[in-house]
């Protein structure tokens, strides 16, 4: 059984040893590296693409360590691709350079990156067929199914997938009596605050854990016994946004453009990044490089205190001090008080940063900041699926547009709330009428809701992958983020009505339930003539 971390800056690839009893990290040839003298073996998240494809199996390409063994990370080459998870599943401004005649999404580019990745895996062990996917927490359904149908392409005939934070809960070694855990997961291209218990027995939601395949024996419900004590997860609240460590890059960088005049490219952004990681373990660094075809050369220095004077400068501090608050005012809510937490948990390469570690240290004792498992927590955790019961649940909730007079403008309804256990036990009823004379049909448009406060822009400035958030707040749209999911021509229309439809009363029943494959279906009964127009058809499989 193999866990795979996806992540913006480094992927980490763990196998539980069946001889030790115990999970593992494992390298890769030509795609691992150890980044410290402590660090475990990690996959630098890069690709540079030789031949582009349709197919991600077809697409020639480099990844990982191989692509700055080669020195492909610092070209101008728009061929390598960096931090491209962060354009997964996200709004996009701006275009992707087209290669070799195709216009490649950010979604082929992670699905050609897993493919190289997966394939070395298996040259290791041909027996492959079962791994595990940690996602982020905020995650919509639209990254888990692509993540996942970029895994089935591959022949792996059992995919599951676990939320970060409740990955990291498990992975940690803590005592029985820490239960209540803050995950401060803050890696290279995202931040997020999550609030979990471990609970005793079974309780909804537990963490979300899907899966696919017919392999026996894994995946299956487990009945509670002293061996999964404490290992049932429950995800309380969350927080987080798309800030990471490639962001304190692009800062330092733009730092020694304005003080050295140095340009931001490829070759800076590397160069920044090593002064990040080295002033993790060291006061001061340094970092050159000389270009012998351009003759161009970089001579960058840092210490600790300017680096920290920084991150200040660029509010780093106050948006952790946002986050947070966001976290525990949510906790309070639920009468969790910021005593009654009992760890801190810090993941992520970023949370390397002794600035961060100081941070916390400010809201919570030391003794309960754990810290010593920065990239293996994760990934070593979700390997504890083999004997953690977690319950099958819908991570987020979905809803109904309507038009909401107040605000002309239109708005979301719940019908479906987050943590509905799945499937079903008893149908969800909705009635609808016609809201105009002589109506001929009924739309009804569905929407996975969200919770985060901002939306990101995913573009190219030059040849560097940019993020840029903006506030839903300022655009004046509500507070959730939705993703519509029949929003289409041929896919709204759910009831033709014969006689035409008129104002005033209820004209159809809806029924929607949920099978054990997660399909939402969907029933619709015409009231006035007792017909029925829909009967259990599927409208969108939740996955």
């Amino acid at each position: 059984m193999y866990a795979i971390d996806f992540g913006t800056s480094n992927t980490v690839i763990t196998r539980w040893n069946t001889a030790t009893q115990e999970a593992e990290t494992i390298s890769l040839p030509g795609l691992s590296v150890a980044v410290g003298k402590d660090s475990p073996p990690l996959v630098p998240s890069l690709l540079y693409i030789e031949k582009a494809a349709a197919a991600a199996v077809k697409t020639q390409a480099v990844s990982g360590q191989a692509v700055r063994d080669r020195g492909l990370d610092l070209t101008h080459d728009p061929r390598f691709f960096r931090n491209f998870k962060r354009g997964i599943g996200a709004p996009m401004q701006g275009f992707i350079p087209e290669l070799d005649g195709q216009i490649l999404s950010f979604e082929q580019v992670g699905s050609c990156f897993l493919h190289q990745v997966i394939s070395q895996l298996k040259v290791q062990d041909p027996q492959l067929d079962s791994v595990v996917f940690t996602v982020p927490v905020d995650s919509f359904e639209a990254y888990r199914l692509w993540l996942t149908d970029a895994c089935q392409s591959l022949g792996i005939e059992q995919v599951r997938l676990i939320d970060e934070p409740t990955a990291a809960a498990l992975g940690y070694q803590l005592s029985a009596d820490q239960r209540t855990l803050l995950v401060i997961d803050f890696g290279g291209g995202t931040l997020d605050f999550s609030l979990v218990q471990r609970m005793a027995k079974a309780s909804k939601p537990a963490g979300f854990l899907l899966k696919w395949g017919q392999k026996a024996g894994l995946g299956q419900p487990r009945e509670s016994s002293s061996n999964v004590l404490n290992k049932t997860i429950k995800v309380v609240t969350k927080a987080g946004e798309n800030l990471g460590g490639a962001d304190i890059d692009r800062w330092l960088a733009e730092h020694f453009a304005q003080t050295q005049n140095l340009p931001i490219n490829a070759i800076t952004l590397r160069l920044t990044e090593k002064l990040k990681i080295a002033l993790s373990s060291q006061t001061q660094a340094a970092e050159a490089y000389f270009d012998e075809e351009t003759l161009d050369s970089y001579d960058l220095s840092l210490d600790r205190d300017r680096f920290n004077q920084i991150l200040t400068e660029q509010g780093f501090f106050e948006r952790l001090d946002h986050r947070l608050d966001q976290v525990l005012q949510q906790a309070q809510r639920k009468n969790i008080a910021q005593q009654n937490i009992d760890a801190v948990l810090l993941v992520g390469g970023s949370a390397q940063i002794p600035a961060v570690q100081e941070w916390a240290a400010r809201y919570f004792a030391p003794e309960k900041i754990k810290s010593d498992r920065p990239f293996e927590a994760v990934s070593q955790g979700a390997l504890s699926l083999h004997d953690t019961q977690l319950q099958d649940f819908l991570y987020h909730g979905y809803g109904i547009r309507y038009w909401d007079r107040r605000r002309n403008a239109h708005g979301w309804h719940p019908v479906i709330p987050q943590g509905q256990p799945y499937p079903t036990a008893e149908p969800i009823e909705l009635f609808l009428g016609a809201s105009s004379e002589k109506q001929p049909s009924i739309e009804l448009i569905l929407g996975e809701l969200g919770e985060t406060l901002t939306t990101t822009e995913v573009y190219f400035e030059g040849d560097q992958l940019v993020t840029r958030q903006t506030s839903a707040a300022d655009e004046g749209a509500e507070n959730t983020s939705v993703k519509a999911l029949n929003d289409r021509e041929g896919a709204r229309t759910i009831a033709k009505l014969t006689p035409p439809g008129f104002p005033g009363s209820d004209r159809i029943r809806i029924l929607l339930s949920i099978d054990d494959k997660r399909f939402l279906r969907m029933t619709v009964e015409d009231l006035l003539t007792a017909n029925t127009l829909m009967d259990e058809q599927v409208v969108v499989q939740l996955q």
